[in-house]
């Protein structure tokens, strides 16, 4: 039986990438990748000459079986998404969960994750919190708020530029503009930010400063 290495690549600078997973993807029989050409980049960067295979949203569950024929004749498989951990607000998940079943071993590497540095370096409590990832863009967004809006425990997010001004905003009418909260964007890359007060203050910050780069947004929880 072979064995399936999650292994975590930098979300910014590339020297974040460990020297173990550096080894893993060198001697991994297949890498399974969320993009093939970003992939490509990080593997010649790092001189890793290695057999590449697509693995994403639209067809990991196509790629799946054939994924677990080849752990299940012994080789050892690689997933990496195009930058953090897989798994988190990335695929992974249904191979993970498939191998699971199978009895075939999975390792998970540490290793970068862009929502970690931003709860760390947010100011607020991050002893207890709880990871949302992306809200719903359309249906059920709004309630999904409306169902946080108890949460004593702080509050992560992923946000794209495009709608950091309108989640800011819904988060503001839920949760009540005071709320204390942190959005960091492009963390690890040169541009990296992190941006701190009430909701009301980043969404005039925001709306004045053009939203760029990729976002984490951290809400302190309600108040016990």
């Amino acid at each position: 039986m072979g064995k399936l290495y999650i292994v975590p690549t930098p979300v910014g600078n590339l020297e974040d990438m460990t020297f173990r997973a550096i080894r893993i993807l060198k001697e991994a029989d297949l890498v399974l990748a969320e993009d093939t050409r970003t992939s490509g980049n990080l593997l010649k960067h790092f001189e890793i000459k290695n057999a590449l295979q697509a693995h994403h949203k639209f067809n990991e569950h196509k790629s799946l079986e054939s994924v677990i024929q080849r752990l299940q004749a012994g080789e050892t498989v690689a997933l990496v998404s195009d930058a953090g951990t897989p798994g988190i607000s990335d695929p992974g998940f249904l191979v993970a969960r498939e191998c699971a079943r199978q009895g075939i071993e999975v390792e998970c590497l540490p290793g970068a994750t862009a929502f970690v540095p931003a709860l760390v370096a947010s100011g607020l409590p991050c002893d207890r919190f709880c990871f949302e990832g992306f809200l719903p863009q359309k249906k059920g967004r709004l309630s999904r708020l409306k169902a946080l809006a108890t949460e004593t425990r702080t509050m992560v997010f992923y946000e794209s530029p495009y709608r950091v001004v309108k989640c800011l905003t819904q988060l503001a009418e839920v949760f009540g503009a005071d709320r204390q909260a942190s959005v960091s964007r492009e963390i690890s890359k040169l541009h990296e930010e992190t941006v701190r007060g009430s909701l009301e203050e980043l969404i005039a910050h925001f709306t004045a400063n053009e939203p760029r780069g990729e976002f984490v947004i951290v809400v302190a929880g309600m108040e016990e």
